[in-house]
């Protein structure tokens, strides 16, 4: 791919920046540098998307008949990046960047006429039933039971680490159909009103201190037939499909290349208040290690994003961007908290609540102790390995 950015794609990259500039509010870019949490607030999200959508400009990964730019790949990298830069959020991907590709793939005419509107324009807040208490990594050993009744499924057993369940009006679910043969074949996918009598919601407080996730109990929730995707039992091919997205169907550098620059700052406000600060160079040679890592990220982003652009989905090759994201993440993360030092001490995480913090200074710290569980969630590092070994290198 050609990385030299053509006169037509210069034209357009000073479009996004005037809109930007334009249509950006100030209270937005706040918020999202403050967060420490995997989203951004709720209604911080749902503001810009409203603002994107309005402009036409919210999906560019859907096809142009359900809302989509039509693009290139240069366009969604310029856009992307430009974004970031420009300090404002990433969209809440659950709804928009996951469930709505299976939708799409696999769902039926009356589906996606029900649903894809409504995942756009922000009236349905999704959340994802994956995990359970005893099905983590090893996904396919998940239990939540669905047994089938006339025209509904009768759905009892719970998920975990469901994040922003207490704000989602609905679940999109893996569920057992069958209990018989290899445990992949009796899951299917089914799409749940988190208003259904029988649906429970208890909090999960991070260490970062921060309400996010959550546990979902169901109790003889009765889910109509007609809300699962696809066939019965086949759920864990969309499952599959699904998790390429969760784990490569975005870009990841330009959010650590906007994190390195908030290290930056900090690294020059260290040396402004003790001229000894790193005088060793160890600090710098660790930024300098992230940073040539990061190219290659970039480098792999855009090859993925070409792949995307000719029709295909992201492939075993997203488990090769997650493994790369989480752990250049971590790296920066932990070097900001080197960084502060002692000072870190005083930016404990505030127990019980969903803090709004100060600054990005005092956020650092809970993102940090935030993060640590990147290596787990969309799949733990170990496994995207597996992943790589077999799907890639074919070992």
């Amino acid at each position: 791919m050609n990385l030299n950015f053509s006169e037509e794609e210069l034209a357009f990259q000073q479009e996004v920046r005037q809109f930007l500039a334009e249509n950006l509010p100030p209270h937005i870019v706040e918020g999202t540098a403050n967060n420490s949490s995997v989203f951004v607030e709720k209604d911080i999200a749902l503001e810009w998307q409203a603002i994107l959508v309005k402009k036409g400009w919210a999906v560019p990964q859907w096809p142009t008949e359900h809302g989509g730019t039509d693009w290139t790949p240069a366009q969604k990298y310029i856009f992307s990046r430009e974004c970031y830069h420009a300090g404002a959020p990433m969209l809440i991907p659950l709804g928009l960047l996951m469930l709505a590709p299976v939708i799409m793939a696999f769902g039926t005419e009356e589906q996606k006429q029900e649903y894809l509107p409504k995942i756009l324009s922000g009236e349905h807040y999704w959340c994802q039933g994956y995990s359970e208490p005893g099905a983590g990594s090893d996904l396919a050993s998940l239990k939540l039971k669905a047994a089938r009744d006339g025209e509904h499924y009768i759905v009892n057993g719970s998920k975990i680490w469901t994040t922003h369940a207490h704000l989602a009006d609905h679940i999109f679910c893996l569920v057992r159909t069958n209990s018989e043969g290899k445990p992949q074949a009796g899951i299917s996918f089914l799409l749940i009103d988190m208003n259904t009598p029988g649906v429970t919601v208890e909090p999960i407080i991070t260490m970062a201190g921060d309400h996010e996730v959550n546990q979902v109990f169901f109790d003889d929730v009765r889910v109509p037939v007609s809300n699962r995707i696809g066939e019965e039992n086949q759920g864990w091919r969309y499952a599959k499909y699904l998790l390429e997205f969760e784990r490569g169907g975005g870009f990841s550098a330009h959010r650590i290349h906007h994190e390195i620059s908030n290290l930056k700052r900090l690294m020059k406000e260290a040396r402004q208040d003790n001229p000894a600060f790193d005088k060793d160079g160890i600090v710098a040679r660790r930024l300098a290690r992230i940073e040539i890592d990061l190219k290659a990220l970039e480098i792999t982003e855009l090859r993925l994003l070409s792949s995307l652009n000719d029709g295909g989905n992201p492939g075993p090759e997203s488990s090769i961007l997650k493994v790369t994201t989480v752990r250049l993440e971590q790296a920066v993360n932990e070097l900001m908290v080197d960084v502060l030092g002692y000072t870190g001490f005083e930016m404990n995480p505030i127990e019980g609540g969903n803090p709004v913090r100060d600054d990005y200074t005092s956020s650092i710290v809970p993102r940090y102790l935030n993060n640590r569980a990147a290596s787990i969630f969309g799949g733990s590092q170990e496994i995207q390995r597996n992943i790589i070994a077999k799907m890639v290198l074919g070992l």
